[in-house]
């Protein structure tokens, strides 16, 4: 009985082996026979996560005849070398992935992904440029002009991903990530000025108060409590009553007075104006300069007592709270004089 069942099992798996290799020389026979017919055109896709695309088909399929394609129709599919095709694309700086292939009609595939600018770059020495999620360097197009948060002063003339400057690298992409996903920051945060210590300056496009942000950790709480700081504070006093707008120390918010100059308006048309800000933020569309007086078209006097020490929304456990000083900051913490850096048009 046992001899049979091995008998049973060697013609079993025989079976298998001789279809298995039958269908190895079907398979290399049929692609035998694909790579001996010829072209007869070729498809290229561009993937873009946004609507804008800074390479075109045209400039593409000059890369591909560079490295070989020559004349596509006609031309023998063995001959494409598709690897190298696909490494000369990816030399290209807005090209993040590449895939060719022939389909079942001999049509050349080419299917490229393209890399996504997230914000635009001024250094010091008067140089710009784009930067993509990766922190990759892109070059500015003559053909398209991206709507992007702006980041000015930085500190080199090429973007750096390793050293001293990688940190900061790492820090414009989450703070640039951040705005770009929020409507009332996007159309409020008009310019993002890099300092010598490696901190962030905000200037907006509604009020003629500079943001003292801190460093790029945090993030997320920062927003929080200048969004809090605008609604509760401002509203109240107007937006010209400071000159400088501290969140970067935690669980507060400072205001640095501007002095009797500030003007003042009702507390509802300024709940109405930051309101109309947020469902307008998609239409939209900042420049790079900073806008000038600013300022709530109503005014009203309103009594200033009851803004001292407010009590804000807790964030993570620490109690949010706007101090106006007329002095500015606490000791330990002295303004920044302003620099008044912009960037070029």
């Amino acid at each position: 009985m046992a001899i049979k069942n091995n008998i049973s099992r060697f013609f079993f798996i025989t079976l298998w082996c001789v279809v298995g290799a039958g269908l190895l020389v079907l398979l290399g026979a049929a692609i035998k026979n694909r790579n001996n017919k010829a072209c007869k055109g070729y498809r290229i896709d561009i993937s873009s996560p946004s609507s804008q695309l800074f390479i075109d088909k045209k400039e593409i399929g000059q890369l591909l005849t560079g490295a070989g394609a020559g004349q596509w129709q006609g031309k023998s599919i063995l001959s494409f070398d598709l690897r190298r095709m696909e490494s000369t694309l990816e030399k290209n700086v807005w090209i993040k992935d590449a895939e060719l292939f022939f389909d079942n009609n001999e049509i050349l595939r080419v299917n490229v992904t393209e890399r996504e600018p997230v914000a635009r770059i001024f250094a010091t020495d008067g140089n710009s440029w784009y930067i993509d999620s990766s922190g990759v360097q892109l070059p500015l197009s003559a053909r398209v002009t991206a709507k992007l948060p702006v980041f000015t002063g930085y500190p080199s003339a090429k973007m750096r991903l390793k050293g001293v400057d990688s940190a900061l690298s790492a820090q414009i992409r989450r703070l640039s990530a951040y705005i770009r996903t929020d409507p009332f920051w996007v159309a409020q945060i008009v310019q993002v000025e890099i300092t010598p210590a490696r901190t962030f300056e905000m200037v907006p496009m509604i009020g003629d108060h500079l943001i003292e942000f801190g460093d790029g950790n945090d993030f997320e709480q920062k927003f929080h409590r200048l969004l809090i700081f605008y609604k509760e504070v401002l509203s109240r006093t107007g937006f010209g009553k400071y000159s400088r707008i501290d969140v970067q120390y935690a669980g507060e918010v400072i205001g640095t007075h501007r002095g009797s100059e500030g003007t003042r308006f009702d507390s509802v048309q300024g709940m109405r104006n930051i309101q109309q800000l947020i469902r307008s933020a998609q239409q939209l569309q900042p420049d790079t300069s900073r806008r000038q007086n600013a300022r709530p078209l109503e005014r009203n006097t309103l009594t200033e007592q009851t803004l001292t020490n407010y009590d804000l929304v807790p964030d993570n456990g620490d109690s949010a709270r706007a101090r106006e000083s007329s002095t500015g900051p606490p000791p330990e913490h002295p303004p920044r004089q302003d620099r008044g850096h912009r960037p070029k048009q």
